[in-house]
């Protein structure tokens, strides 16, 4: 009787799905106000940089109610600013040091979007998201000084992230969040497993087709 009630269940979601899911896709454009978290913040200091970010997005919406996933590919640059002036680093001649990760950015978030306001959607939606991201390093700032390096780059690292933003007349989407990373984007090369994570607030402009 069980089995027969769940294969029923499943059979009416697969007939609703299809009726109720949307598919869209569009640029969108931002800004990463990013810093890193070191393990040990009182041995560097960080300062917030501003970065560029980019990428092809998709949205899913699975029900008309405004649940679903957004996801996408593109670049998205992270970062901050770390002062190095400490005698271990300072016998190398670094400083401050501007520390640029070039990733390449996919983000997969489930996100609701209320669709249901008496018509007010069409000019209004309110939505929020959450969920992982996943970086590949693509490239990155060496703050190499006298032949050598400050710091070793992970090749990629994972984040979660969460935020809240508006739809504008079914079209235009205007998202900002908070991303932390979950694992080390670097490490200092002079002090063992002296690691930090890059996190920060984000701020989005998507246009969807």
């Amino acid at each position: 009787m069980l089995k027969n009630l769940i294969a029923t269940a499943l059979l009416a979601a697969a007939a609703i799905m299809p009726a109720a899911a949307q598919f869209r896709y569009g640029p969108e454009a931002g800004l990463n106000f990013s810093t890193l978290n070191f393990r040990q913040p009182d041995i560097v200091g960080v300062d917030q940089s501003v970065n560029p970010a980019a990428a092809l997005k998709c949205e899913f919406m699975f029900t008309s109610f405004g649940l679903g996933l957004d996801f996408g590919i593109g670049y998205a640059m992270t970062g901050g600013f770390a002062d190095l002036n400490r005698p271990v680093w300072q016998l190398n001649g670094f400083g401050r040091e501007h520390v640029m990760i070039h990733n390449l950015n996919i983000p997969v978030h489930l996100r609701f979007k209320w669709s249901k306001l008496q018509g007010l959607e069409d000019f209004i939606a309110p939505i929020v998201y959450g969920g992982p991201e996943f970086n590949i390093q693509l490239a990155h700032s060496n703050a190499e000084k006298n032949g050598q390096k400050a710091f070793k780059y992970s090749g990629g690292d994972v984040a979660l992230a969460c935020g809240l933003g508006l739809e504008l007349f079914k079209k235009y989407q205007i998202t900002a969040g908070y991303s932390w990373g979950l694992t080390y984007s670097l490490k200092t090369r002079q002090l063992d497993d002296f690691s930090a994570r890059c996190q920060g607030w984000t701020l989005r402009l998507a246009c969807y087709f």
